[in-house]
Formats: structure tokens, sequence, C-alpha cells
């Protein structure tokens, strides 16, 4: 996969970074036409969903998913997928080393676009075969219920209130929310440290929710995606970043003025999601998953992209309902 890619420092980081921020709406990226009709996945409901799996309609492991040996992984879903010819999936073009444009290439690269390429090449034969569209941290679901999107593989995390409207592969990568701050700063960490100052976090995002809990006292910045927040800090608009320590050590690894302080204070485990009514497109993404663990392929790209940053990860066990 070639040399781990370093960069985007100082003032041409701060121009890329700024100018990927304007870039928020559900927009192709690719310029080749579209295949005729896509159709669209059945509606269901989160208590059919859950019949499916374990028949209680109850939450108590959201990591647990749908086993490809136990149902079939060639369904509707897949023929849909087939006969449009592309997969379509919502990524983001903003995070470095996950979801980004490549600005020596202009192509999509990053640790999740490794994954949907080898999505794609299992179900349609073509790791090129993929109709990437951005979307925004707060329209990651609406887009995969409306279906604008098969999937979206975009550093989101598991939990029981999206398995509400969304389901979700087995966990492919393991974070954890942390502050990210300029050097210098006296914040050190998710604490007191913080009261007084402006945090800024996406709409939508675990980082969100967290801070509706508990604040520290601090006043708070909603922005659509993770790296606006990035631009904030860099204009000195905010005080501190809090988001994973995934997508922080990518801003970081941007921008060597900025790093990630004290510890991470959540479990933020990263899913593929799909529709809920995808029962068979679930199950193949879990079959991709474990022969994407057993080849090797996982550990090639962490390698590759994240291994610099975040040292010491493993991929994550599978769990099953």
């Amino acid at each position: 996969m070639g040399g781990h890619r370093r960069g985007w420092g100082g003032v041409a980081g701060m121009a890329a970074a700024c100018t990927l921020a304007l870039l928020g709406a559900l927009v192709p990226l690719q310029d080749d036409p579209a295949p005729l009709s896509a159709g669209r996945p059945a509606q269901v409901t989160w208590a059919q969903y859950a019949a499916t799996q374990d028949g209680s309609g109850t939450c108590t492991q959201p990591e647990r998913s749908l086993d490809p040996n136990l149902g079939s992984t060639t369904g509707a879903a897949v023929a849909r997928i087939r006969k449009y010819g592309k997969l379509k999936v919502g990524v983001d073009q903003n995070s470095y080393l996950w979801g980004f444009r490549d600005p020596a290439t202009g192509d999509l690269a990053g640790f999740d676009i490794d994954l949907v390429k080898a999505i794609a090449k299992d179900i349609l034969g073509d790791e090129n075969a993929v109709q990437y569209l951005t979307v925004p941290t707060a329209d990651r679901i609406k887009d995969i219920k409306s279906g604008a999107v098969d999937m979206v593989v975009r550093t989101m995390t598991i939990n029981c209130e999206r398995l509400k409207d969304v389901a979700f592969s087995t966990a492919y990568f393991t974070a954890g929310q942390q502050i990210l701050t300029s050097g210098g700063s006296s914040i050190t960490g998710f604490d007191d440290s913080l009261r007084g100052r402006t945090v800024c976090t996406a709409t939508g995002s675990t980082g969100q929710k967290k801070l509706q809990g508990d604040r520290h006292g601090a006043d708070v910045m909603l922005v659509a995606n993770q790296l606006d927040c990035l631009v904030q800090l860099q204009l000195h608009l905010a005080d501190a970043v809090f988001t994973d320590n995934a997508l922080g050590a990518g801003q970081a690894a941007q921008d060597p003025a900025v790093h990630l302080v004290g510890k991470t204070v959540t479990d933020e485990p990263y899913g593929v999601a799909m529709n809920l009514a995808d029962t068979d497109l679930v199950r193949r993404v879990n079959k991709v998953l474990n022969a994407y663990r057993a080849d090797g392929s996982w550990q090639a790209s962490y390698h590759h992209w994240l291994e610099a940053d975040l040292p010491g990860i493993k991929p994550p066990v599978p769990l099953y309902k």
C-alpha cells in the first residue's frame, strides 16, 4: 500500500481543511454516470429487526450483529446492488487517514475507504464499482433510511440509540472520545479545565451526546463535520475539539500545532451502518469483515494509515446475536 502519508501541516494544511470543510452536502464524488435505477430498501421498525436477531426487542450489547453463517448473504439487498451495478456508500472526504481526498492524487483514500473497496470487490467483483457520496455526520442515518446510500462507512459508532434506526455490521475498529487542543493550552482533558472554554463537536455525534450530559462548564459549538472543528480551533474560535481519538489523531497528523490530551472517556466501536431491512447485506458485510481480519487486510490497512498515530490496536473480535 506504499508509505504512510503524512503532512497537510501549517498553512497548506489549514487551507486544505478549510476547503474540505465547506463540502458537506450529499453529493457524488465520482464523475462517471450512475446506473439508471437503484431501487430502495424496504422499511422496517426496530422491533421487527430485533425479532430477526434475538426476539427480545431490547438492546443490551449493540456490537452484536447478524451471523453470516446463520442466514442468507445473497438476498434482496445484494441483488439490488448487483442490478444497480455500483455500491452506493456514504463516506467522509474530510477525515485525514480515514476518508479524505488525497491532495497529491485527487483520489479518496484512508482506512474506511480500504474497507469500502473490499466490500465492493466481494459483492460486485470490482473494488472500484463504488458510487461514493459525501454524508455529513448529522445526515448519516437519514440517508441510510431513505435509500440514498446502501451503507455508511464513516467512523460511525455502534450504539443502542442508533440501532433503533439502522443496522450495523460487527465492529471493525474501537476508538474513544478525547479532547484535542492547541499546543500551549492549559486544557488537560475532558475535565474541569474546560470550564469557560469553547468546545467544538459535530452535530449528531457521540461527542455531542456526551457533552449534553456533562460539559464541565464549557460552551459547546456544534458544526456539520468534525473537520470544521479543526478549522475553528485553527482560527482560535474554539479552544478545544471533542471527538473520537481516531479522528483526533488524524487531525493532529494534519496539523502538528494541535494534539490530543487526557484520556479517552468513552468506548466507540465503529461499524458499517445499513438499512434495517437489508439483513442479507448486513450478513454479507460481516462475512467480508471476517475475511478482512483473517487474511491480513485489516492489519495492512491499519499499518499503512493508523499505526503511527494510534499504536497497539488490534482488530475487534466479532460478536453475533
